[in-house]
């Protein structure tokens, strides 16, 4: 009887770990080839993971909410011979809690039973009969942001059955003027403990001095923070930097873009300008688009760009434009709009922060002239683009040299210097600026 393992999959390259939902499937069911089989959740996207096969769940290793890292084996799928396994006959596995940890309820009758069935566990509210279901991440925000449960309860959810997300808990936070809701006192004078609770290892130390307020990073910052520190870890960063004069691009951008909106559909900015101009360098420079695996160089055919995208929240999510290279200016229009969209609305799919093998990050958004960005591991380099501004330059003419107002930029990009050198990086940051002054101005749209 052939045993097939099901692995967490990997959800993106920044993503070491997921929660799980709930299992679709329990011990002894059958499954077929992609059929949902469990829901997760990363601190980016929730998804359905489908079987890769067909057969009888006969292992089940993690439960709901557990946190599993990618590449971890959480049930085993004959994929051949009895129908039948019994549910009784093959215990769920405790795994280590990384998550929440939930003050347990005194078992009641009906919960003792052998079925291994892992089920959406509901956190109620002290003294109350109503139940409503919280994932993980939500739960882990308003431990660290001392949201207990009776002041979650209060949480208008705009997703699915009016399910909490992500963002309304932060919507939450970011409007919340009163203190958290303390925990109401019990009949024998002692606090009533909710289900979202602290933990000593969780509390940030006291202030000693000072008039300050100490706030814990979220999850997601916490795991941005640990990327960025093993990305300068991992690779020498080496920062380069031009300057542009896209007066052209500009121009045309700002007599063009009533009609361009009224033809395409579709607000035209930036970005997808830059896009085209990066995925034109690539092409004359492919060793930038690569990645490092140990003492080999994995050149990457595809040009998938990766755009960094603020979220409502503050943090950093990246979605990938696949093959960037077969889209013309408004068809990266449409995928540049379409991913932020989604971004900000917190719809991003999996397979949408997948794959990148190029990033860029528009530091100009926030009135910023440049930046030494970071590296989008496993990546080899990102651009920065900064803030266009009106700047007095030298024209070369027939009649001489002349001095006028043009739209200026600075461009920087950060490169690892274990496998990108000085002339190959400067080179390829330079081709970007010459396209971008190349923009023809009579461009059709």
């Amino acid at each position: 009887m052939a045993k097939f393992e099901l692995v967490m999959p990997k959800m993106g390259e920044s993503i070491m770990e997921a929660t799980i939902l709930g299992w679709s499937k329990k011990v002894g069911d059958s499954v077929a080839e992609d059929e949902t089989i469990l829901e997760i959740a990363t601190d980016k996207v929730d998804s359905e993971i489908p079987s890769p096969v067909d057969g009888v769940i006969s292992e089940i290793l993690y439960n709901v909410n557990d946190v599993v890292p990618v590449g971890t084996v959480i049930a085993f799928i004959n994929t051949e011979g009895e129908e039948t396994v019994s549910s009784g006959s093959t215990p769920v596995q405790e795994a280590p809690k990384v998550e929440i940890p939930q003050k347990q309820e005194s078992p009641s009758p009906s919960s003792s039973t052998s079925d291994a069935t892992p089920v959406k566990t509901t956190i109620q509210a002290p003294s109350s009969s109503t139940s409503r279901f919280y994932s993980p991440l939500v739960k882990s925000i308003a431990r660290k942001e001392n949201i207990g449960m009776a002041e979650l309860e209060q949480i208008e959810g705009t997703g699915s059955n009016g399910r909490v997300t992500k963002k309304d808990i932060i919507d939450y936070i970011n409007n919340r003027t009163a203190a958290p809701v303390k925990p109401s006192q019990s009949s024998n004078g002692h606090s009533a403990q909710n289900s979202v609770v602290s933990t000593p290892e969780d509390k940030a130390p006291a202030s000693i001095s000072g008039d300050v307020e100490i706030v814990e990073m979220d999850r997601m910052r916490k795991l941005i923070a640990d990327h960025m520190v093993m990305s300068k870890q991992t690779s020498p960063h080496v920062t380069s930097f031009v300057e542009a004069d896209v007066t052209n691009m500009v121009n045309w951008r700002e007599a063009n873009k009533a009609d361009f909106a009224k033809k395409h559909g579709e607000k035209i900015t930036y970005t997808p300008i830059f896009i085209d101009a990066v995925v034109k360098a690539i092409k004359d420079f492919p060793m930038i688009n690569i990645s490092v695996d140990g003492k080999n160089l994995i050149v990457k055919k595809n040009i998938n760009i990766g755009m960094a995208t603020a979220l409502p929240s503050g943090n950093l999510i990246v979605p990938v434009i696949k093959n960037a290279d077969f889209l013309n200016l408004s068809g990266l229009t449409k995928a540049v709009n379409g991913l932020a969209s989604k971004a900000r609305s917190n719809k991003l799919k999996p397979e949408d922060i997948q794959d990148g093998s190029f990033t860029i990050t528009n530091v100009g958004t926030f009135g910023n002239v440049m930046g030494t960005p970071i590296i989008n591991q496993p990546q080899v380099a990102i651009l920065a683009t900064g803030a266009i501004r009106k700047k007095p330059a030298v024209l070369e003419t027939e009649y001489g040299d002349v001095i006028a107002v043009r739209q200026m930029m600075y461009l920087s990009l950060s490169y690892d210097h274990r496998v990108v050198d000085g002339f190959l990086g400067g080179s390829f940051l330079r081709k970007v600026a010459d396209y971008l002054e190349a923009f023809d101005p009579k461009f059709e749209i």
